[in-house]
């Protein structure tokens, strides 16, 4: 869909739409709320200034609705093509060897005692050998300093699913 199309739909289905890019009920609220956008730049910086708006509770109910690298399903369910998009944000978990993913694995574990939440990273275009680095490179950070980096994370996977929520495929996939 393009803008304009999703500046019209009713506030029930934005709603539905924008769950699929980040989980937090309070950024969907205020997502909705501040429609009409009339640019895709204007609803990318209202995405923004809202996610830095918000709480750290605000930013792990967000974090609930990723699986952890390598599965499939979150605590809470993704909506919409949420699960979609995941799977093909983590498509360089398929390509790993079996030692590999059982490193992840306990590299996901390891992370979420220390944290208290999955571990979450920007997953496209990145290979499993890759994430798991980041994994063990993030979990000698302190608490505060890893949440600030999960929330960038999360933001930076709001954006990406962004621009394909409003990819227009009548035009080759370019967003309006």
């Amino acid at each position: 869909m393009n803008i304009a199309e999703f500046d019209a739909l009713a506030a029930a289905k934005a709603a539905d739409a924008l769950r699929a890019c980040c989980g937090s009920s309070r950024w969907v609220s205020a997502m909705v709320a501040r429609r009409p956008f009339g640019s895709r730049e204007s609803l990318v910086q209202a995405a923004e200034a809202i996610w830095r708006s918000l709480q750290e509770g605000d930013w792990q109910e967000a974090f609930r609705h990723h699986p952890r690298i390598g599965e499939r399903e979150g605590a809470v369910a993704q909506s919409g093509r949420g699960p979609e998009w995941s799977s093909s944000e983590q498509a360089g978990v398929e390509r790993a060897d079996d030692d590999t993913r059982r490193m992840l694995a306990a590299a996901n574990r390891e992370y979420e005692h220390r944290f208290g939440y999955v571990y979450i990273v920007n997953a496209a275009g990145k290979h499993a050998e890759e994430m798991l680095a980041l994994a063990r490179g993030r979990l000698a950070n302190s608490p505060e300093l890893e949440l600030h980096i999960a929330a960038s994370e999360q933001l930076q996977i709001t954006r990406n699913r962004l621009a394909k929520l409003l990819a227009n495929p009548q035009d080759g996939g370019s967003a309006s």
